[in-house]
């Protein structure tokens, strides 16, 4: 059985030793049967005294140990693994370690993201000094203000005007005296010529200065129509050369115009700029980048003087300028300026978005549009500096995360992205935001066995967390760790406003620990069903209005839970009394046997006794299990089964090869078993059968048994006890009832109170065995038998067992049948709950 541990030596009494010798086990006592606790030994008197004390690593010295390393070491790839139950604590002590380490780390820096001015699909990512963010934020907000009174204000004084009009003065000297050139130029040739909005129109003229019609022109002779051509021609020459001058001089005053306003604005922005600077107050990581974006925005502001200026459509030009001055703004995607010492981020919702960042979308003329402003940063960026908690059951259910979070771990950085957009019903316009290096500590929590399938179906991901925390299902039993289970359950109090608990209900819980490890020497490291049953312990002391909570609300909570889980139970329990279930507990029969069995349910789990019976008979056909050949047992029992039938081969060994027919069943069995601990009942019950021998019905067994034929210990060990124990107190308690169990398991016996005032008043027995033999010797009152040179010896149980198999192969032999070899025996398979 999976988490069994070894069997100690145990310290028996003279009696008990004595009647150990005999061959037929020993029984126990009332105080061997579980694990008490004395309140005298906490050394306190209720849990408010253990208030001023941190809840520490109860037992998981080795995952402390692990995760202080792990969270120390600055290499990349030392990651952390947390293995460990539901419930063992590990969220919340790793959740502590991580606030602890982080507050003796630097605040990280603030992200920003702002306009790329060269390439606007590519905004980009700017490292701040933790706060300089949103400091960054407000004073380009103040800039774009002060600009929209400041530029037109500088823009209209005297001296600024006056320079700009002997500039527009000087080039409208310019053009007017090339224009009175060309009108000569054009009078002499016979045009005249006009300028009608920024076009020039020319017009031919006759002797008396007339303008030539159509006809007129019509009327000309082809020589001075030749002439006139020739004429046009040279003009509009002359017209290209002044168009072309002119051109050069209005690039010169407008050169000189933007000049001037650089010469007249420049000074201020350069003022802004430095403001900005100076009220960052601290050194700038990313300065390069910064002072090349607010370069960018002095010459965005000095390309758009314009939009400053009060114009002809206002509407449009405010519009315009709100455009313009929008690119300033930064959008801070992480703001650490609250933070005292680094992150701590536990993201139990790790959808794409919430994980590595999102872009927001808006619809606009049926096109999705986004700018810079709309990036969104994911717990990945948040966690930058410090640590990031994430569960591998919740990663594993999206491809698409898994995939993204294994590329970050071979990069190190993260790129924003939006990859259901390729997906969209509608176009839209995409970014690509620089992408930024992040310095997390993962910190990955999983189950053992989620844990090994990574191992072994991605080894790349499993290699990037080289520190395993490895969160242990129990732990040994110190005074250390009794002492930390008290202060466990007072910090529950506390922070949850509970009575507090008396040292003697504290007692009562650590009891229920051992109950749950079903060990005497280990306590359950499951500490979420400890902490439900302070919750509810507290519960039924407020409705007694009692200051504390007393050991009698402990075993309360503990039966009030039992009985809201425990229909199941009650209704099998009701089919034994009803006679629906047949089950014998009191004198002897042959070839039966009560075996005893566990049902799991998941929030419950009790144990019920299933009979057990076995047919030999002469024949070739070997080993009958009914339940394989209906496919209604496990490969545990397949394993159990093959053992008990080496075992007994062994046995009989000197008389082989056998004849025997034999079919083992468990009765009115119809939902499938699985498990090995019904092996030693099984060979009980055809031992029985072969030889003949009656059995006690109203001892109940249970245990594995090995090819040598010692007792194994098996799980369950409480629960098939105790549920034997209510199906015999249903029917009534003779006296003579009880279990035998194998030696191995009595560390895990922790029962019921109940069981043990019976044990007490000696109306119920629980007795223990070393091997089968002993087991067989107190079922039967006989002898298990000893091999000589003729055999076994006729009265005991080998011997009997022996004369019917010699029996059986006479038979065969009589009637002329081959015998069967006892390795081609059918395979006896069945088995049980655990």
């Amino acid at each position: 059985m999976a988490g069994l541990k070894p069997m100690e030596r145990l310290n028996m009494d003279p009696t008990a030793l004595a009647t150990a010798t005999t061959g037929q086990g020993f029984e126990l006592t009332a105080d061997q049967l579980r694990k008490t606790v004395e309140p005298d030994t906490l050394g306190f008197s209720d849990t408010s005294e253990l208030l001023d004390q941190g809840v520490p690593w109860i037992g998981q010295e080795r995952a402390k140990q692990a995760a202080q390393f792990g969270m120390g070491m600055t290499e990349p790839d030392y990651n952390l693994f947390v293995l460990g139950e539901v419930g063992s604590g590990r969220t919340t002590l790793l959740s502590q370690m991580m606030h602890a380490q982080a507050e003796q780390r630097p605040v990280p820096p603030d992200l920003c993201y702002l306009h790329n001015f060269d390439e606007p699909e590519r905004p980009r990512a700017l490292r701040l000094q933790a706060g300089q963010g949103r400091v960054l934020r407000q004073l380009l907000l103040q800039l774009a203000k002060r600009l929209q009174t400041e530029v037109p204000k500088r823009l209209g004084q005297d001296d600024f005007k006056a320079e700009s009009q002997r500039i527009e003065a000087s080039y409208k000297t310019e053009e007017d005296r090339g224009y009175l050139a060309l009108s000569a130029y054009a009078e002499s040739h016979h045009f005249a010529l006009m300028r009608d909005q920024g076009h020039m129109v020319f017009t031919l003229k006759d002797a008396q200065g007339e303008p030539v019609t159509a006809g007129k022109a019509l009327a000309l002779s082809q020589e001075k129509r030749a002439e006139i051509d020739v004429a046009e021609a040279s003009l509009r020459e002359e017209i290209s050369r002044y168009l072309e001058k002119t051109r050069a001089m209005e690039r010169v005053m407008n050169e000189g115009l933007s000049a001037l306003r650089r010469q007249t604005l420049k000074p201020m922005l350069d003022h802004e700029m430095q403001v900005i600077r100076n009220a960052l107050n601290q050194p700038v990581l990313d300065s390069v980048k910064l002072g090349a974006f607010l370069e960018q925005i002095q010459n965005c502001v000095l390309e758009n003087v314009e939009l400053f200026e009060p114009g002809d459509d206002e509407d449009v030009r405010l519009e315009a300028l709100a455009a313009v001055l929008s690119l300033f703004r930064v959008n801070v995607v992480v703001d650490n300026h609250a933070l005292q010492g680094a992150p701590v981020i536990r993201e139990d919702n790790p959808l794409f978005r919430m994980l590595f960042g999102s872009i927001e979308y808006e619809s606009d003329s049926g096109e999705l549009v986004t700018d810079f402003s709309r990036i969104r940063a994911g717990s990945l960026l948040k966690a930058h500096g410090g640590f990031l908690m994430l569960h591998l059951r919740d990663l594993l259910a999206d491809s698409h995360v898994w995939e993204k979070l294994r590329r970050f771990m071979r990069s190190g950085r993260v790129q924003i992205e939006e990859p259901g957009m390729m997906y969209a019903p509608m176009a839209a316009v995409s970014l690509e935001p620089e992408a930024v290096d992040v310095d997390v500590k993962l910190v990955l929590v999983a189950s053992v066995d989620e844990y090994y399938a990574v191992q072994e179906a991605d080894p790349e991901f499993a290699r990037r967390f080289r520190c395993k925390v490895d969160f242990a299902e129990s732990i040994p039993v110190t005074s250390a760790s009794v002492h930390a289970t008290a202060i466990f359950v007072g910090q529950i109090c506390k922070r949850m406003k509970l009575p507090h608990f008396s040292a003697a209900a504290v007692a009562a819980l650590i009891e229920e620990t051992h109950r749950e490890a079903e060990d005497q020497d280990r306590q359950s490291a499951i500490f979420a069903l400890a902490e439900a049953l302070v919750i509810e312990s507290a519960a039924l002391a407020r409705q007694r209005d009692m200051p504390q909570v007393g050991a009698s609300d402990v075993k309360n909570a503990r039966q009030a839970r039992i009985h809201r889980h425990n229909y199941p139970e009650q209704r099998l329990q009701e089919t034994i009394v009803d006679g629906e279930r047949l089950l014998v507990v009191s004198g002897e029969r042959v070839a039966q046997i009560n075996g005893l069995t566990v049902v799991d349910l998941g929030d419950y789990r009790f144990g019920f006794p299933v009979r057990v019976t076995a047919s030999t008979y002469a024949g070739e056909e070997g080993l009958l299990n009914i339940e394989r050949e209906v496919e209604m047992s496990g490969p545990i029992h397949d394993k159990g089964v093959l053992i008990l039938h080496s075992y007994l081969s062994s046995l009989f060994a000197h008389i082989a090869p056998l004849a025997m027919n034999a079919a083992v069943v468990f009765e009115q069995e119809y939902s499938g078993v699985e498990g090995d601990s019904a092996s030693c009942a099984e060979f009980y019950a055809l031992l029985s059968s072969l030889s003949g021998s009656p059995m006690q019905q109203g001892i109940a067994v249970t245990g594995a048994v090995n090819q040598h034929g010692e007792l194994l210990p098996v799980g369950g060990i409480n629960e098939k006890i105790e549920g034997y124990f209510r199906s015999c107190e249903s029917l009534g308690l003779t006296g003579d009832q009880g279990v035998l169990m194998p030696r191995r398991n009595l560390r895990h016996l922790m029962l019921d109170e109940r069981v043990v005032q019976a044990v007490t008043a000696g109306r119920f027995h629980i007795h223990v065995a070393d091997t089968a033999s002993e087991g067989m010797a107190l079922l039967t009152g006989m002898r298990f038998g000893v091999l000589g040179l003729g055999g076994y010896d006729a009265d005991s149980v080998l011997g009997r067992a022996q004369k019917t198999l010699q029996r059986f192969r006479h038979a065969c032999e009589h009637l002329g049948k081959p015998t069967v070899n006892p390795n081609h025996m059918r395979h006896l398979k069945h088995s049980i709950y655990r």
